[in-house]
């Protein structure tokens, strides 16, 4: 809407008569458009005019409205204008209807400055008519009138220029003539409805006016030119560039992109892809991302040290298949030069916009013949470095690249990849602090959990333990395989309930203190009662604590399968606290659970456990999980049951075989629980295994034993222990006689450990002390302690059994 003009008008000049004005006036009659002419005439910068009413800008007849619609073909007028300084300045006005980019009314108002004062007599008609021509001869907008076959009969000075052809040259020309085909298909289709409908069209195009032009974003309003009798004669085409428009709504799309599509998962190598597939195509033609390798390893940065960088390629990306333009893949590791770009952005944090022919490059690629290779191969011409920061710490770097668009990188496309770069850098970050956190708590949680198992001769056993998938975080399951006395063993699975740090943290607790009470051998029944009561204390805590810290949860519950399995006579027994049931599968194959009372899960408090034995076939296999292996079938328990029946029927070549079977099948690729699972298949010892004697309550009868044990120990070939198991065997029977009350046992078993038991009815335990020089008792059991690997007591319902393992040499479970 600027026009040329003959100079200021701030010394209250009139300007010469030939220049003209302009402005743009809405249907409202507000001001929407005001050009340097029209300052320098009237005085007014355009921030002070722009949204105000156009009445203000009239003199003495300031309060009588201006219609500009009350005729046909443009108003005409000589109303007097107001200047700044306050003089009223004579005009000549001449209005033409437009369309704004909605589509609405609008008015480009011509005025051209009187030679005098006011007031003056009307202008003649040719005068006026010679300025208004000349009015839109040197219009700087880009319009043009078209007769009926749509040839150009006038095109204003922003025409010109737009199309690099003077007016002689498109005067009766078409569009087809001037314009590129797509664009011309557009603008002739709009004017023949225009013709047709005396509708105005509003569309966009898109594309070079002329060769040597840049391509451009045009907003084109089609509007008829109609005669005093309303016909439509000519048709009139106005374009205003929106190019800077255009491309920032594009940067707006791309953010909000950015925003939408990347940190869609809490995984880095998965954020940075997506940072790479949303900007490769709309800001650049490949783009690399790299991190600090230290970063990936879970280690925070360090001051870098002089000398080249390590860097670990996580992203990149490419308009071309097969993304030819990088060296290395994703996952290796980069060194880039010091004095290259990356690197003075990693140590500054500083972004930096480059030329291939920049001295920087240029040294970039003296220090690296490979990556100067593929500049050349490709023609890369344009290059962004853009650091990853987030939390005052930098990730890595963006390399952008620009090869296939023709036009380099602008200081606007530098700014749009910043910002790209810190949102993405911040997803980035979260993914590294999360998968670092997780990292840490699944370690937490794997050392809380049986790193080998002891071991013992009574089951050969597999277990699996997957934590859940999902972003509920790692959960409370456990499994344990306790070795207990007389060559028993213990198997156990619990099951907190919850997810997190809270979680892992309690079932290490209870773990513990199943071990704990499994070394005081308590029956499976007693044993939960304490830990019922252990999970009661633990919620006391921790409803004390949330008095205080209100994120601390209190409602602690806990399940829990305690199963003892004994290999001399193959016989098993367990309690649950709220878990659900083992399963067994026979040795011809038939698998089915095991009715137990479910009893309360921990924590609920006040009520029994019960316990059920049952006897074992020799070979088969016992089947302990949690309920997230169950947790299929829509969450039906059930099916879940009943699949895992079907599953354990299924010949397999070995139990760690049946365990990867039951987790591919039964669990989704996201389980949302934690799983557990224990396979144990039993084995029994041989009555040539197991030696038991009954003796009498007799002082006397402690050398019979120790020449049966002897004679036992030769028939095993065990001469080598002979020496020690006597005089266990001694120091046992001796107290058992002395201490207990009969009837006296002796048994021995032949295992991966020679077992000695003696038991008799009495249930006062011996307890280890230290004797005195003078005293005459308290060193037997410093002596079997110091002979055996272990030893313990074990109460029995009709008293108890003082047991002592010792290790025979060479031999192995």
């Amino acid at each position: 809407m600027d026009m040329e003009n003959a100079g200021p008008l701030g010394d209250g000049h009139l300007p010469d008569p030939v220049t003209a004005a302009t402005a743009v006036v809405d249907a409202r009659g507000i001001v929407t458009g005001w050009s340097t002419s029209a300052e320098q005439f009237l005085g007014y910068p355009s921030e002070d005019v722009v949204g105000r009413p156009a009445a203000g800008l009239l003199g003495r007849n300031a309060d009588t409205p201006v219609d500009f619609s009350s005729a046909d073909e443009g108003w005409r007028g000589t109303p007097p204008l107001r200047h700044r300084d306050g003089h009223d300045v004579e005009a000549e006005l001449r209005a033409y209807a437009s369309l704004d980019r909605e589509g609405g009314t609008q008015w480009l108002i011509v005025a051209t400055p009187s030679q005098r004062p006011y007031p003056r007599r009307a202008p003649h008609p040719v005068e006026a008519e010679a300025t208004t021509e000349e009015a839109f001869a040197q219009c700087h907008l880009p319009v043009m009138i078209y007769d009926a076959e749509l040839r150009v009969l006038r095109g204003s000075a922003g025409a010109v220029r737009a199309l690099g052809l003077s007016e002689r040259q498109i005067r009766g020309r078409r569009v087809t003539d001037i314009l590129p085909p797509h664009i011309c298909t557009k603008v002739e289709e709009g004017m023949r409805r225009v013709f047709e409908t005396g509708e105005p069209e509003f569309f966009q195009v898109r594309g070079r006016p002329h060769p040597e032009a840049r391509g451009h974003y045009w907003a084109v309003t089609v509007a008829p030119v109609r005669n005093p009798a309303g016909e439509v004669r000519h048709v009139q085409l106005m374009a205003l560039d929106i190019t800077e428009l255009h491309l920032a709504r594009e940067r707006l799309a791309l953010l909000n992109d950015v925003s939408t599509q990347v940190g869609s998962t809490l995984d880095v190598t998965r954020t940075a892809q997506e940072m790479a597939d949303v900007a490769v195509g709309r800001l650049a033609d490949f783009i690399s991302i790299d991190l600090l390798d230290s970063l990936l390893r879970g280690f925070e940065p360090r001051p870098f040290d002089e000398g080249s960088i390590g860097l670990r390629r996580v992203a990149q990306q490419s308009v071309l298949p097969g993304v030819p333009e990088s060296l290395i893949q994703p996952g290796d590791v980069d060194y880039y030069p010091a004095s290259s770009p990356p690197i003075r952005c990693l140590l500054t944090g500083r972004s930096s916009l480059h030329r291939t022919l920049d001295e920087a490059v240029g040294s970039w690629q003296t220090a690296d013949p490979e990556r100067a290779e593929k500049v050349r191969a490709f023609g890369i011409h344009s290059i962004l470095v853009v650091p990853l920061r987030a939390r005052g710490i930098t990730l890595g770097v963006a390399v952008l690249v620009r090869h296939r668009r023709p036009h380099p990188f602008d200081e606007d496309d530098l700014l749009l990849a910043e910002e790209i770069a810190a949102r993405a850098a911040v997803a980035v970050d979260n993914a590294r602090r999360f998968t670092r956190e997780r990292t840490t708590a699944l370690a937490l949680q794997r050392s809380l959990l049986p790193q080998h198992l002891a071991a013992q001769d009574a089951v050969e056993v597999a277990h699996r333990y997957l934590p859940a998938r999902s972003q509920a975080g790692l959960g409370g399951d456990w499994f344990d395989v306790i070795p207990l006395s007389g060559a028993r063993v213990a198997l156990v699975v619990g099951d907190v309930v919850g997810h997190g740090l809270r979680a892992s943290a309690t079932m290490g607790r209870l773990r513990t203190a199943v071990r704990t009470l499994a070394d005081v051998d308590l029956p499976p029944e007693e044993l939960l009662v304490h830990l019922d009561d252990l999970v009661g204390h633990l919620k006391t805590e921790e409803g004390t604590a949330a008095e205080s810290e209100p994120d601390i949860a209190s409602d602690l519950i806990a399940t829990c399968l305690y199963l003892v399995y004994d290999p001399v006579s193959r016989r098993c027994t367990a309690a649950a606290a709220g878990h659900p049931p083992p399963a067994m599968v026979t040795p011809d194959g038939r698998a089915d659970f095991i009715e137990l009372s479910a009893g309360p899960p921990l924590g609920v408090g006040g009520l029994p456990f019960e316990s059920v034995e049952w006897e074992v076939p020799q070979g088969s296999i016992l089947a302990l999980y949690t309920d997230g292996l169950l947790e299929v079938a829509e969450h039906d328990i059930g099916k879940g049951m009943t699949l895992l029946l079907q599953r354990l029927e299924r010949p397999a070549r070995s139990l760690d075989a049946a365990c990867d079977d039951l987790i591919q099948t039964m669990l989704p690729a996201q389980p949302s629980d934690d799983v557990a699972l224990l396979l144990a298949r039993t084995r029994s010892l041989d009555s040539d295994q197991v030696a038991t004697w009954d003796l009498p309550s007799d002082p006397a009868a402690v050398a019979d034993a120790r020449r049966k044990v002897s004679q036992r120990l030769t028939d095993w070939g065990l001469d080598q222990v002979t020496f020690t198991t006597e005089l266990i065997v001694s120091e046992l029977v001796t107290n058992a006689i002395r201490y207990g009350g009969p009837p006296v046992q002796l048994r021995l078993i032949r295992g991966a450990a020679l077992i000695c038991e003696v038991s008799d009815s009495s249930s006062t335990a011996p307890h280890m002390r230290r004797a005195r020089m003078f005293d005459e008792g308290g060193r037997g059991l410093m002596m079997v302690a110091q002979l055996t690997e272990r030893w313990g007591t074990r109460h029995l319902p009709g008293g108890k059994a003082i047991w002592a393992e010792i290790g025979i040499p060479n031999e192995r479970p």
